[in-house]
């Protein structure tokens, strides 16, 4: 693979450069008018405009980006996380021009967005999944209604194609769900284009817990552990961290070896995240990324493996460089994502930082594109960074990050950094465990 054009911005582009001048692969950046200034566009080998500030005419717009790789000779693309990474039609599109898509094969991609055709696959697989209506929600009320009974109430009607917290509505009782149902598939079909909805059980008080896969093209498939990201604000991550608290050995073997084998039965190949809601010692599938994840620092941390590098390795048809005995969970790692938000109203707050200053010592990293005099755009997501500390215990890698929260200095626009040392001291975090309605209440409450 000789060059690589990054199909996106911001902290996962230059993550993504700096993998690549370690493998001695050249890069292309593109980017919006608006991202002239971005770090990785002022680093990369070469660089590209695709168009204007709106996402849309620029980092969605695929025939502007296959053009960008014509152009540059480029021979692959990586789409990072968000924009076109878990769209089918791109990977297809890039593949049909020529060029290799650093990612799974377009079939799965399509297998696993579909959150219905998932499920089914994930069950054909020995994966657990929450009890619900496998399938689509059938347009018969009266069979609606007998299959939320099966299922038992609270029940949650969710879009087939939905994501980031959007198309979802839990439902307590007989009387609101044909509404519920009515109204989501419409919310659907206006977000999504696609008003397909299914029914599951609503769990109570579950935490968020993910596993990371890596597979390629020769059958070899392997697991690096889990995630805990429970502590969520409006179905968005906020903190996230590896190993998850309270995950026994056992537990992580058994829900390691299920995914490892639904990988194999797809024929999966890349990177991964099998996600899963947690309670009372059970497991149940919700979704996979088959991406490249915001939080896949902590599990660099503790395993020592370079996920994007072997992504590239596996996209260029090389077998993983690491097979599952030699995966081994090494300490702690927590992650907090910084974002240029109102600290009271936690709206998105672009304008220039006047002056950044990132945190170190031992055990601290820093993913963030940001400078001194760096303009945060209003076109795009708020996160302007990750901050990632580990250390040999939970305990420590919680002491490391409160210093490096103490230590970061972002001025010029508001951020979240209070609110994270605030959810890092708080003790019910600290205890370790706390599910994912956690910060949302304790946010309605101060």
């Amino acid at each position: 693979m000789q060059k690589i054009l990054i199909a996106n911005r911001g902290e996962i582009a230059l993550r993504i450069l700096r993998a690549c001048r370690e493998l001695d692969i050249r890069s292309v950046a593109v980017h919006s008018a608006a991202d002239r200034e971005l770090k990785h566009v002022r680093l990369a080998d070469e660089s590209v405009c695709i168009g204007p500030n709106n996402a849309h005419d620029s980092y969605l717009n695929i025939p502007a980006i296959v053009a960008a790789a014509e152009v540059t000779d480029a021979t692959a693309i990586h789409p990072g996380y968000g924009f076109l990474s878990e769209n089918a039609d791109f990977a297809e599109r890039v593949e049909q021009s020529g060029f290799t898509f650093i990612g799974p094969r377009p079939e799965s991609i399509r297998t696993m967005g579909d959150k219905v055709s998932a499920i089914r696959a994930m069950r054909e697989a020995g994966v657990p999944c929450v009890p619900g209506s496998d399938g689509p929600v059938p347009d018969d009320p009266d069979e609606a209604l007998r299959i939320a009974a099966e299922i038992g109430y609270p029940v949650m009607i969710k879009a087939a194609s939905g994501g980031g917290g959007r198309g979802m509505r839990v439902v307590h009782s007989e009387a609101a769900l044909p509404n519920a149902i009515s109204l989501t598939r419409s919310e659907a079909e206006t977000a999504f284009g696609d008003g397909t909805v299914y029914m599951e059980k609503y769990l109570e008080r579950p935490r968020h817990v993910e596993v990371q896969v890596l597979a390629d093209r020769h059958g070899n498939a392997i697991h690096l552990g889990e995630r805990d990201c429970s502590m969520q604000r409006r179905h968005q991550k906020v903190v996230e961290e590896a190993p998850a608290p309270g995950i026994t050995e056992a537990q992580r073997r058994y829900i390691g070896e299920r995914c490892v084998e639904a990988c194999r039965q797809m024929g999966y190949r890349g990177a991964g995240t099998f996600e899963f809601l947690y309670e009372d010692g059970e497991f149940y599938f919700i979704e996979m990324n088959t991406r490249i994840q915001v939080e896949h620092p902590v599990t660099e941390m503790v395993t020592g493996c370079d996920l994007i590098a072997e992504q590239i390795r596996v996209a260029a048809g090389e077998p993983l460089s690491w097979r599952q005995e030699d995966i081994e969970i090494r300490g702690h790692a927590v992650e907090c994502r910084v974002n240029a938000e109102d600290p009271k109203s936690l709206m998105p707050c672009p304008g220039t930082i006047d002056h950044f200053h990132a945190p170190g010592g031992p055990g601290v990293r820093v993913d963030s594109h940001v400078y001194t005099g760096y303009a945060v755009p209003p076109y795009y997501d708020s996160m302007i960074g990750k901050l990632i500390t580990h250390g040999p215990s939970r305990d420590s890698a919680l002491a490391r990050m409160r210093t490096a929260l103490a230590e970061i200095i972002v001025s010029g626009i508001g951020t979240n950094i209070a609110l994270q040392q605030e959810i890092i001291g708080d003790a019910a975090f600290r205890a370790g465990g706390t599910d994912i309605h956690y910060l949302e209440k304790k946010l309605a409450l101060d």
